[in-house]
């Protein structure tokens, strides 16, 4: 059996950030949280007999903000999951996502008490007049005060920096790089900020080439601090890398609860999907509590995919499987496998592979630590959309079925 992990959205926030497109809302627009953890429990009590008995990778806490639900609250879902059959592997990962100013003495003992391993703090960055460009409630004190009490406690604990905001520049960017690694976090993660063209968070950007070398900077500025990269966006101390998020770049499979939550099931994890869906499938929960709640009322048992609106599940064709493996596999630094496509796609998709990685185009983007093995070169780790466009495969492609 292949690694499998459960996410778990709480998309509770005290704000809507203007630069956000997750699902979330703002917490007094949503019922009581005690209610939205007897819906996540629902939803393990009807839909964990398809995935049967397994031992799991990582618990995943996202949102939205987790920290405003209380310890003995997120103890409830931790519970419902174990209840239904789901074992945590031995030093296994369990996540809770907090904003700066959630979370306080008395409650990171009780996490830390419950299970909770590791913590992700979206602090964004240091600057004052740029959080508040982006909407973000909690002030730069709220941050320090928040990393000063994890480093005390020596808790393992990621750090989220945003960059390419509005009226930033490289010195900015290092600054604030810098400030974190005082705190000393096992793991950051580096997100260039993506927003529609004409949204108002575009105007006074830098151009595409200081942005390239805020990310250049980011990287070896971390590298001497101690953390590598080990994906596009994430740096980590050996070790301390998230095992939640190397699902989603190693087609594992992960089940996704709550408001607007995604699952992924590959080709070969259960007999009922090959059967339905031979390539995998992707599905995922209504984007609202009431229709979610409504959801569950009638999607539930072994099959409980088939009962979801064709508007929210994708029984994945061949071509589409293998863009997704490429285009996962190559954020990562373990690369791309050409023995892993023979395995899964048959040695005639491999060859089409190759041949497409090999173009000439690709070249500056693109290293080969062996024969059988492509990674983005540190190039390619700043253009990777590039990559990711020359590795989108039609169905008129030629895929191997």
């Amino acid at each position: 059996m292949k690694r499998f992990g459960i996410y778990v959205h709480i998309p509770y926030c005290l704000q809507i950030c203007t630069y956000c497109d997750f699902v979330k809302f703002e917490s007094r627009d949503l019922p009581p949280s005690k209610d939205y953890v007897a819906l996540l429990q629902r939803e393990l009590a009807t839909r964990s007999m398809a995935f049967g008995s397994r031992e799991l990778t990582s618990i995943y806490f996202g949102g939205g903000t987790p920290s405003l639900f209380s310890p003995e609250e997120i103890l409830a879902v931790i519970d419902g999951i174990a209840n239904e059959g789901f074992s945590l592997k031995s030093g296994g990962e369990v996540t809770l996502e907090v904003n700066p100013g959630t979370i306080n003495e008395t409650a990171l003992a009780r996490f830390l008490e419950i299970g909770v391993t590791r913590f992700s703090v979206g602090a964004q960055t240091f600057d004052e007049s740029l959080l508040a460009l982006t909407g973000r409630k909690h002030a730069v004190s709220d941050t320090m005060a928040t990393l000063e009490m994890l480093k005390k406690h020596k808790v393992n604990y990621s750090f989220d920096l945003l960059f390419g905001l509005p009226g930033q520049r490289l010195n900015g960017v290092k600054t604030d790089v810098a400030k974190a690694l005082e705190f000393e976090p096992s793991h950051l993660s580096a997100y260039n900020l993506t927003v529609p063209i004409k949204h108002p968070l575009n105007v006074g950007r830098a151009s595409d080439d200081e942005q390239a070398e805020m990310f250049e900077a980011i990287e070896a500025d971390l590298e001497a601090g101690g953390l590598l990269r080990y994906e596009v966006s994430n740096f980590a101390k050996p070790g301390f890398e998230s095992e939640h998020n190397r699902l989603y770049w190693s087609d594992d499979a992960y089940w996704g609860l709550g408001v607007g939550a995604h699952s992924y099931i590959p080709r070969g994890d259960t007999a009922a999907v090959d059967a339905e869906a031979p390539w995998g499938i992707r599905f995922w929960n209504p984007a609202t509590i009431n229709s979610y709640a409504q959801e569950l009322e009638r999607a539930a048992g072994a099959l409980f995919w088939s009962a979801l609106k064709e508007d929210r599940i994708e029984k994945l064709k061949a071509n589409e499987a293998l863009t997704d493996f490429c285009h996962t596999a190559l954020r990562s630094q373990q690369g791309l496998s050409i023995k892993k496509i023979e395995i899964k796609f048959g040695v005639k998709t491999a060859a089409l592979l190759r041949s497409r990685l090999a173009a000439s185009n690709l070249a500056p983007f693109l290293t080969m630590p062996s024969d059988d093995l492509w990674v983005l070169s540190r190039k390619g780790q700043a253009m990777a959309d590039r990559v990711f466009e020359a590795l989108t495969f039609l169905k008129d492609d030629g895929i191997e079925v």
